[in-house]
């Protein structure tokens, strides 16, 4: 056997061919991965459950794969008993070749004191469960080369402390779901180009970001009730995707902010898009739409500023609105952007039929005044 790129799975099967295939694949793993020749194991794919797969066998298999010399580990575990998630060998935490390490589901995750990746640069693990607080720290501090870290929390389950620290760290996404306890959320990462953050547990807790100032993108999805850390160490981002009705409170400028993405569902939207657009004197590009699994909740009115925000008179070249719906709060911001935003050269506005009929979209908006003689109006 010398393919460098192996990959199995026993969990996509019907119920009733499921034991079956499981059977022979654990028999085909059991005879076959030990005699793997190829010196390199390029990747390294397993789908498993513990119904049909014991942890022992699985921690086996891990362990070849990484006397292989494993470039990229790929691990999907799916079993309900806590007592069957201990299924990473030992080995693996000092694995000089791994590069690409992705854990998902019902896994233990129980970092040694001898610990060290030093060829990991992405490290993704969702919904696995730590042995300890610290356990993730102590994982990142053994991989000096890292660069894309992704953490899914699980749900229902409670963490005391989650702290992220790497000075080197590129892209970084964390997922706090709602049932999920945390008490502190700490993270330094002062070379990040990327952040995601969707923080929705409702629990009162401590937060500390500090400052990304390489940061390019940002996108972040949140529940706090005090954001100014989260904010201030952001001010620097180029890309903004964001929902958060804790941002009326808090004081911002985004000076090198060029796209901005504005979440439509927070009741005092209107006023978050205004102090948006006023913090952003160089915004290039702006998009009104519904983030991943979002609803509307009710807009508020439309009050139009006293000024008219600076990006809007001078850099503002592209507007697209998802999910039209010919409000008269949605159409009132949209004619004022049309009527004052000198350099605009697109307005998108997308809608479903039922929503809006699109005849009278197109004749309302059509008719509104431009400040842009190239302003192009596109109905979707």
């Amino acid at each position: 056997m010398w393919c460098p790129k192996l990959e199995y799975s026993g969990i996509h099967c019907s119920r009733s061919e499921c034991k079956s295939e499981c059977k022979r694949l654990r028999c085909f793993l059991n005879r076959n991965l030990p005699l793997h020749k190829a010196p390199v194991i390029e990747s390294f794919r397993l789908e498993s459950c513990s119904s049909h797969f014991k942890p022992e066998n699985i921690s086996m298999w891990v362990g070849n794969a990484v006397s292989h010399c494993v470039r990229e580990l790929d691990i999907l575990h799916d079993d309900t008993d806590p007592a069957k998630s201990n299924i990473l060998p030992s080995n693996l935490f000092t694995c000089k070749s791994l590069v690409i390490l992705k854990l998902e589901g019902d896994i233990l995750l129980d970092v040694p004191r001898m610990v060290s990746l030093p060829s990991l640069k992405t490290l993704k693990l969702q919904d696995v469960r730590y042995f300890k607080d610290g356990t993730l720290q102590r994982l990142l501090s053994s991989c000096p080369i890292l660069e894309d870290l992704v953490v899914d929390l699980r749900e229902g389950e409670t963490t005391g402390k989650l702290t992220v620290l790497d000075a080197y760290l590129q892209s970084l996404s964390i997922y706090i779901p709602y049932d999920h306890g945390i008490d502190e959320l700490v993270i330094q990462t002062p070379d990040l180009k990327y952040f995601k953050l969707r923080l929705h547990s409702c629990n009162d807790h401590y937060c500390l970001i500090e400052n990304m100032p390489n940061l390019i993108e940002a996108y972040l999805d949140v529940e706090l009730l005090d954001i100014s850390s989260l904010i201030g160490s952001i001010t620097s981002v180029k890309r903004l995707t964001i929902c958060s009705e804790a941002m009326n409170d808090v004081t911002f400028v985004f000076n090198q902010l060029e796209y901005l993405e504005v979440c439509l569902c927070t009741v005092l939207f209107t006023n978050q898009l205004v102090r948006l657009l006023k913090a952003s004197s160089n915004l290039q590009g702006l998009d009104i739409s519904f983030m991943d699994h979002h609803e509307p909740l009710g807009m508020d009115e439309w009050v139009q500023p006293s000024t008219v925000p600076e990006c809007v008179l001078s850099s503002l070249q592209s507007l697209s609105w998802s999910t039209y719906t010919g409000e008269p709060q949605e159409r009132d911001i949209v004619v004022y952007i049309l009527k004052h935003a000198l350099h605009l050269k697109t307005a998108t506005i997308k809608s479903s039929e039922s929503a809006v009929p699109k005849f009278d979209m197109l004749k309302e908006l059509s008719l509104s005044s431009r400040a842009s003689a190239a302003c192009q109006l596109i109905f979707e």
